[in-house]
C-alpha cells in the first residue's frame, strides 16, 4: 500500500481549501486575517466529524461496501473531479468498515486460543478495488486542479488587465464621463471573471478597488447618478450588517462562520458607498465579523481543550484496564470484583466524547484491545475452574464412598485410622461450586459422625461388659475373704483354685480400677499361699504359687496379674486413643475469632502432653526390656 492510498480525507486538497487565502480587495474590507482561511480549516478539519458532515456525506456511513464502491465507481465515471470531500467519506466508511471486521477476525483468532501478535487479517478483495477507484479519481483529481490552477492564472492575467484599462479611463479625467459606460463594463467584466490563486486574490481585489475609488472620485458626472449608486450600494451593506450582527446570537457558530464568509463575499462585491459614511459602515461590518470570529476561535479552543481532557481521562482508563492482572485473580468473588471493575470502566468510557482525530482510533483500539484480553482470560479460567469443579467434584464423592464403606466395621483401629486420614484428604481437595459442596460436605461430615457414634456406642457397650465383669471380680474377691477366714487353708485350695481359674475367664474391667482391683485380688491371694506356706507342705505351695505365676504370664492383663511392663503397655494404648481423637477433633475446627484460637490452642497443648508421654512410657518399656534381657542371660 502506498502512502498515496494511506492518505486521509483531510490531507485530499478541496477547493475551499485552495480559496483559502481569499481575502477583500476594497479598502473598507482589509482585516488582520483572512476569515476564508479560517472557514476552509474549519471544515477541512470537521470533515472526520461524522455528525458535523452534511446529510449527503453522513449517510455514506449506512452503506455496505459495495454500495461504498459503486458511488465512488459512478463519481471517477462521471469524471466528478470536485467531488473530493464526498470521496474522502467514502474513503473512511469503507476502512471503518473493514477496521471492524479485523477487529471481528481477531478476537475470533484469540478466541480459538492463538496469540494476538501472530494475527494476520484475511485480504479484501473489495479493499483492492476501492484502491484502484482512489487511484483512477486521484489522477482525475490531479489533472482537474492542475486545469483549475491553469484556469486561475489566466483569469488573473485578464483581471490584471481589467485593471490597467482602468486605470487608464481613471487617469484620463478631461474624458473621465465619456468613459462611464465603458467604465461599468469593465467592473462587470472584472466580477464575472472566475477565481484567481489565492495568494494573489487580496492583492488583485485591493488594486481592482483602489482604481474603483480613483475613478469615482475623480468622476465629474451628475450628482444625481453618483449620489443614488452610492445609496444603492450603502443599503446593500446595511443589510449586510444586520445580517452579520444577528450571525453574532447564533447557536450554531460553525454555520455562522461559514454564513459570515458568504457575507463577506458580497460585500467586496457591492460598490462603494459615500466617503463620510464609508469608514463608518465598515467598522460595523468589521465589529460583527470579529465577534463572529471570535466565537469561531474560541469554539475550536474549548473543543480541543475537550479533546485533551478526554484523550487523559481514556489513557487512564486503558490503563486502570491494563493495571488489572489475571494472574493474580483466584476465586470466583475475584473474578466477579474485576469484571464488575472493568464493566463500570467501559461504562465511563462511553461517556466520554471524542479525543483528538490522531489519537481516538488508536485509543479505542488500545482500550477494546485491553477489555478483549481480561474477559478472554476469564473465559480461560471459567473453563478451567469447571474442568477442576468436576475434578473435585469426583474425588469428594470418591472419599464419601471410601467413608461409608468404613462404617462396616468401626471397631478395627485400622478403620479409625483410615476415616482420619479421609478426612485430612477432604480438606486437601480443591473447591468446588458452594451449591454442590454444601450437599457432598453433608454427606461426608454424616458418614464420619455415624462411624464416630457407632463407634462411640461400641465402646459402651464395651464399658458396660468392663462393668459386669468389674462385678464379677469384686465377687471372687469377696469369695475369696470368705475363705481365708477358713482356718483348714488345705481344704479351702481346691476352691480358691477354682475361682483363680474363675478370675482368669472373666475379661476386661475398666481401666480407672484395673490396678486397684488386681492389686486386692493379689493381696487375697498371696495372703492365701503364704499362710498355706506356714501349715502346709513345701509341694502345695509351690503348685499354688505356679498358678499364681500362670496368672501373672497371661498376656490380658484383665484375667491375669498385670506386670509392670502391661501396665505400661494399656497406658501408651489408651493414651494414643486420646491423641488420635484429639487431632480427629483438631481437624474439624474453623477459627474464626479469639475463642477458637484459644480452643485450637488448648488442644495442640494437649496433643503436645500426649506425645511427651507416650514418648516417656516407651522409653520405660525398653529399658525393662533391656533389664530382663540382662537377667535372662544371668542366669543362663
Amino acid at each position: 500500500m502506498t502512502d498515496n492510498e494511506l492518505r486521509t480525507p483531510e490531507e485530499i486538497q478541496t477547493p475551499a481549501a485552495e480559496n483559502a487565502a481569499e481575502e477583500c480587495v476594497a479598502e473598507e474590507c482589509v482585516e488582520t486575517t483572512s476569515p476564508a482561511l479560517d472557514m476552509a480549516e474549519a471544515a477541512d478539519e470537521a470533515i472526520d466529524n461524522i455528525e458535523e458532515q452534511p446529510e449527503s456525506l453522513r449517510k455514506l456511513h449506512s452503506m455496505t461496501k459495495e454500495e461504498l464502491i459503486e458511488t465512488l465507481r459512478g463519481i471517477v465515471a462521471n469524471d466528478r473531479a470536485d467531488a473530493n470531500r464526498e470521496v474522502a467519506a467514502i474513503k473512511k466508511a469503507f476502512f471503518l468498515i473493514r477496521n471492524r471486521e479485523d477487529n471481528q477476525e481477531l478476537s475470533a483468532y484469540v478466541e480459538a486460543g492463538n496469540a494476538p501478535e501472530t494475527f494476520s487479517a484475511t485480504p479484501d478483495a473489495k479493499e483492492t478495488e476501492l484502491k484502484e477507484l482512489l487511484s483512477a479519481f486521484r489522477e482525475k483529481r490531479n489533472a482537474y486542479l492542475e486545469e483549475e490552477a491553469e484556469r486561475r492564472q489566466a483569469n488573473l492575467k485578464k483581471k490584471q488587465d481589467i485593471v490597467a484599462r482602468l486605470q487608464t479611463l481613471a487617469e484620463d479625467i478631461d474624458n473621465i464621463n465619456l468613459h462611464f459606460s465603458k467604465f461599468h463594463e469593465l467592473q462587470q467584466e472584472f466580477r464575472q471573471t472566475g477565481e484567481v490563486p489565492p495568494t494573489n486574490e487580496t492583492e488583485i481585489w485591493k488594486a481592482y478597488q483602489q482604481v474603483e475609488e480613483l475613478f469615482f472620485d475623480r468622476l465629474k458626472m451628475n450628482k444625481e447618478l453618483r449620489d443614488l449608486d452610492f445609496k444603492k450600494n450603502l443599503e446593500a451593506k446595511r443589510a449586510l450588517i444586520e445580517q452579520a450582527e444577528a450571525l453574532t446570537e447564533a447557536s450554531d457558530v460553525i454555520a455562522a462562520f461559514r454564513k459570515l464568509q458568504t457575507l463577506h463575499e458580497a460585500w467586496r462585491e457591492t460598490g462603494p458607498v459615500a466617503k463620510e459614511v464609508r469608514e463608518e459602515i465598515w467598522e460595523q461590518f468589521k465589529k460583527a465579523s470579529t465577534i463572529i470570529n471570535k466565537r469561531h476561535q474560541d469554539y475550536f479552543e474549548t473543543r480541543k481543550a475537550e479533546e485533551q481532557a478526554n484523550e487523559t481521562a481514556k489513557l487512564a482508563l486503558c490503563a486502570e484496564v491494563e493495571a488489572i492482572n489475571p494472574d493474580s485473580l483466584q476465586g470466583y468473588q475475584a473474578w466477579d470484583a474485576a469484571t464488575a471493575t472493568v464493566k463500570d470502566i467501559q461504562t465511563r468510557w462511553r461517556q466520554l466524547g471524542f479525543a483528538s482525530r490522531k489519537t481516538n482510533t488508536a485509543l479505542f483500539a488500545r482500550f477494546r484491545q485491553a477489555c478483549d484480553t481480561f474477559f478472554a482470560r476469564k473465559a480461560e479460567y471459567y473453563k478451567q475452574a469447571r474442568e477442576d469443579n468436576s475434578a473435585n467434584v469426583a474425588k469428594k464423592r470418591e472419599l464419601i464412598e471410601r467413608a461409608e464403606a468404613l462404617l462396616s466395621d468401626v471397631s478395627d483401629r485400622k478403620n479409625v485410622e483410615a476415616m482420619a486420614e479421609l478426612q485430612a484428604e477432604w480438606k486437601k481437595t480443591g473447591h468446588i461450586a458452594r451449591k454442590q459442596g454444601e450437599a457432598l460436605w453433608e454427606r461426608f461430615n454424616a458418614a464420619c459422625n455415624k462411624f464416630y457414634s457407632e463407634r462411640k456406642k461400641t465402646f459402651n457397650a464395651r464399658h458396660q461388659e468392663e462393668n459386669a465383669n468389674l462385678e464379677a471380680k469384686r465377687d471372687i474377691i469377696a469369695r475369696l475373704r470368705a475363705l481365708l477366714e477358713n482356718e483348714n487353708r488345705r481344704e479351702s485350695l481346691p476352691a480358691v483354685r477354682a475361682l483363680q481359674e474363675e478370675w482368669k475367664n472373666i475379661g476386661y474391667v475398666p481401666h480407672k480400677v484395673m490396678d486397684e482391683i488386681y492389686n486386692e485380688y493379689r493381696g487375697l491371694c498371696d495372703e492365701f499361699y503364704e499362710s498355706l506356706d506356714r501349715r502346709e507342705p513345701r509341694r502345695e505351695s509351690r503348685r499354688g504359687r505356679d498358678n499364681r505365676g500362670g496368672d501373672r504370664n497371661r498376656s490380658d492383663r484383665n484375667s491375669a496379674p498385670l506386670s509392670e511392663r502391661d501396665r505400661l503397655m494399656r497406658s501408651i494404648e489408651t493414651k494414643k486413643g486420646e491423641l488420635q481423637t484429639l487431632e480427629n477433633n483438631l481437624g474439624f475446627f474453623s477459627v474464626k475469632s479469639k475463642a477458637g484460637n484459644s480452643m485450637v490452642a488448648e488442644f495442640e497443648r494437649r496433643i503436645a502432653r500426649l506425645k511427651e508421654d507416650i514418648a516417656d512410657l516407651t522409653s520405660k518399656i525398653k529399658t525393662m526390656d533391656r533389664e530382663a534381657a540382662q537377667a535372662t542371660r544371668e542366669e543362663k
